[in-house]
């Protein structure tokens, strides 16, 4: 079911009629705050071919002449290593050719480290370009760089930079419009071993006619002996490079890999040391190091993390969650009401307006009011990015984390899911082991979401009027639980495995640029919008159009028995009788279906189908004004900030549970019927049966949104497992937990029930056991023959 990255994988076509700048470095050099300075808000955001590593690229106009700048991922290396989704794409990238100039960015503070890569990439042939980022660094730690010296080494244009005051950047634009048109470029070529450079020579008289130019070639044949095949690689060039490479092993006792590395590395140490002056004292702190004291400390970090996460978690829900009104009352003004109104005006047909207004429309205002708690998300992450601290998050998650066998960085998603699980899906993406983005994909649907609350609070009003908080809190806890058996149960089948020996660079902090953390939420705003969008969108038509359409096939029937919608809900009803529904409890089950648009829907449904079902009709048909719409949205959102300040202190919006003794101000906080709580206790099978409900409500499948981002996230197979996966968790356990409530009841039931989850849980760790050894032989052959 891994969603691999195979070298096959080939780079999405940029037009020849421009010429193409692949921008790469090691991570934490600057690379993506040039790539900002550079293009500006004129990119477009992707995922790179077969993985969901986000792949960016922007123009940037040099003098008459329009280039198109690629942002290849952060690598420290072009090895080819399975696990490492980042260095296969830059080499593969680098391979196809695609690339008229590399724009290779160095950390000048940590010149050495930057030089390995770069060494690999001066041999390819590639017109390059070197841009010394970070100089402000550098000069505070007391460095001075021979840039004249460097230049001529590297034989390339050295051009210094500090990305974030937008200083040299017309100085490296110029450089690289001049590279491209120089035919006088020559790449440097590192003076390796005898037995290499003849081995090399061999491995190259077996190439396809059709391999590229001779530098390309030099290389290519580098990366055979260092047993780096490409998916073209024929046959006869793999057997010869597999001869010379025993041939160098038995006459050096050293595999050619480990020479090559060396030459490099010493390259890269010679150089620093002759073009790298070191004017302070070598044990000087910096600021970064001071900092760190108190951040990385025993005693110190993990509260200092949680304050970070927990302040990030506060602005999210509070700030951005205070414009969710604002966004859902004008988009739906504009595009399901107003729109529905002109439709009326223009005499189209009811059916054609609840298609176009209430599904199209309605699409359209769910994925509008996820806009600004996504934005105020990615804004903070990228604060904690552009400033450093991630590194730091990570280090001091990773020892509980590797327990599940995951990275430290993975559980600031986690913690994020608790707002809402759309944000924390798509946070994943700064996790760079794809194994490691799915398990926590696959674990964040089950960190109960703020929409989900607002549930917990309806029934802690009507059956917890006295203990709802500690309801709620152990339904957070099954949530977590759940997660965790999750994260176990793929560890040791489909994902079997652990995290790497856990080796990070914590970079210096920085100062985040304004800039930089626009254009970095702007971009994976519009990322979620057209991609997630448009399977949300989908989603609610289909949704919509069954509950506006009537069995008879009359339009209007929106929350009434008479709606498809119902129909299909009393129709699954006897499925969900194990878990204490009864036949005459179908709007349950309408307010499951309607909790995939959005968990907090499954409040209004219920209210306003058990307000139809016992007659209770509410005919609220005010006359339409697009002006009074804005106008309550306006006065909403002012609201909404006033109380974001006093909210501060509870993000998960527990206050709401403060009313749950008293029905009258809980239905007025959640505006629905005050009869709502009697008409709940009477359809329910009392606190057994409303418990078990929530269960269900807890670990079901997420809303439209979250599945969406799923699916964008980790591809159609393992969405599909998602929903499988939490269907039967969450009727396993919810009807679980009812029959051994009820055991006395009916004990030979009970045991029927309890004996058939245990082998459903049996057999689908047998087959994920199963999947995952098939997996590991694949992955096993495919090294094999590499």
């Amino acid at each position: 079911m891994s969603k691999q990255c195979c070298e096959a994988a080939t780079p999405v076509p940029v037009s020849n009629k421009r010429p193409v700048v692949a921008v790469i470095g090691n991570p934490n050099c600057g690379k993506s705050t040039l790539f900002n300075t550079i293009t500006g808000v004129k990119q477009k955001t992707g995922n790179w071919p077969g993985v969901t590593v986000e792949r960016r690229e922007g123009l940037r106009k040099i003098g008459p002449e329009e280039f198109v700048f690629v942002d290849l991922p952060g690598v420290y290396s072009l090895d080819s290593d399975r696990e490492a989704l980042d260095e296969q794409i830059a080499r593969q990238y680098i391979l196809s050719g695609a690339a008229d100039v590399l724009l290779i960015v160095a950390d000048a503070s940590n010149i050495e480290r930057s030089l390995y890569l770069t060494s690999q990439l001066i041999e390819t042939g590639i017109p390059a370009v070197l841009a010394l980022n970070m100089m402000d660094v550098a000069s505070s730690r007391g460095m001075d760089i021979n840039l004249s010296l460097l230049a001529e080494s590297l034989q390339l244009t050295v051009v210094p930079t500090m990305a974030r005051q937008n200083k040299g950047i017309d100085v490296l634009l110029q450089a690289v419009a001049k590279v491209l048109t120089d035919n006088t470029y020559t790449p440097l070529r590192l003076t390796y071993p005898t037995v290499i450079q003849a081995a090399v020579s061999d491995i190259t008289t077996t190439f396809d006619s059709v391999t590229p130019s001779s530098s390309i070639q030099y290389w290519q044949a580098l990366q055979c002996l260092e047993n780096h095949f490409s998916p073209t690689t024929n046959e006869q060039t793999k057997r010869v490079s597999q001869q010379l490479q025993l041939a160098i092993k038995q006459q050096t006792g050293e595999d050619p890999d480990t020479l090559i590395a060396a030459t490099r590395y010493e390259f890269a140490h010679q150089l620093t040391t002759q073009v790298a002056i070191q004017t302070r004292q070598a044990g000087a702190q910096t600021r970064s190091d001071l900092i760190d004291k108190f951040v990385l400390n025993n005693y110190l970090g993990l509260p200092i993390f949680l304050f970070a996460i927990y302040l990030m978690f506060s602005i999210t829900i509070n700030f951005g969650g205070a414009f969710i009104d604002f966004f859902d009352i004008t988009s739906g003004a504009i595009f399901v009401d107003g729109f529905k109104l002109q439709l009326q005006t223009l005499g189209f047909p009811n059916w054609f307006q609840v298609i176009l207004a209430d599904g199209l429309g309605g699409g359209i205002q769910v994925v509008a009011t996820f806009i600004p708690i996504i934005a105020t998300l990615y804004f903070c992450l990228s604060i904690l990015e552009d400033s450093g601290y991630m590194a730091r998050a990570a280090f001091v998650m990773d020892r509980f984390m590797r327990k599940l066998g995951l990275p430290g960085k993975a559980f600031v998603p986690l913690i994020v899911g608790f707002g809402c699980n759309v944000p924390s899906i798509m946070a994943t993406r700064t996790l760079e082991k794809q194994r490691d983005r799915i398990m926590t994909v696959m674990m964040a649907p089950f960190m109960s979401c703020g929409a989900r609350l607002s549930v917990y609070a309806l029934f802690a009003a009507a059956f917890f009027p006295q203990s709802g908080q500690n309801i709620v809190f152990l339904l957070y806890l099954v949530g977590i639980g759940a997660a965790i058996f999750t994260a176990l149960l793929l560890k040791k089948t489909v994902l079997e495995g652990d995290s790497d020996i856990f080796l990070i660079e914590l970079p210096p902090y920085h100062r985040p640029a304004i800039k930089n953390l626009l254009i970095h939420t702007w971009e994976r705003l519009k990322g979620f919008v057209l991609e997630a969008g448009k399977f949300i969108i989908v989603m609610v038509m289909v949704i919509n159009v069954l509950n506006s359409i009537g069995t008879d096939g009359s339009f209007g029937n929106e929350n009434s028995a008479n709606s498809v919608l119902s129909e299909v809900s009393k129709t699954f009803t006897p499925a969900f009788e194990p878990m204490g529904v009864q036949a005459e409890n179908w709007p349950a089950i309408v307010g499951i279906f309607s909790g995939l648009l959005a968990k907090e829907v499954v409040v209004g449904t219920l209210d306003a189908v058990y307000s139809n079902l016992e007659g209770q009709h509410n005919n609220d048909n005010e006359a339409f004004s697009l002006s009074d719409k804005f106008s309550e949205a306006l006065s909403v959102t002012q609201e909404n900030v006033r109380d974001a300040y006093a909210n501060m202190g509870d993000p998960l919006g527990l206050r709401s549970l403060d009313s749950s003794g008293d029905t009258q101000l809980a239905a007025e906080e959640q505006d629905v019927s005050r009869t709502l709580f009697g008409t709940l206790v009477k359809y329910f099978d009392g606190k057994i049966g409303a418990f078990s409900y929530l269960l269900f409500i807890l670990l079901y499948v997420p809303c439209v949104a979250a599945l969406a981002a799923v699916k964008r996230e980790t591809g159609t197979r393992w969405a599909l497992f998602s929903i499988f996966w939490s269907l039967y968790l969450a009727y396993s356990m919810a009807t679980s937990f009812y029959q051994l409530a009820t055991f006395s009841q009916h004990p030979m039931q009970s045991m029927i029930w309890l004996s058939l989850f245990t082998a459903g849980f049996i057999i689908i760790w047998l087959t994920l056991r199963h999947m995952g050894q098939q997996l590991l032989a694949v992955n096993f052959s495919t090294a094999k023959n590499a």
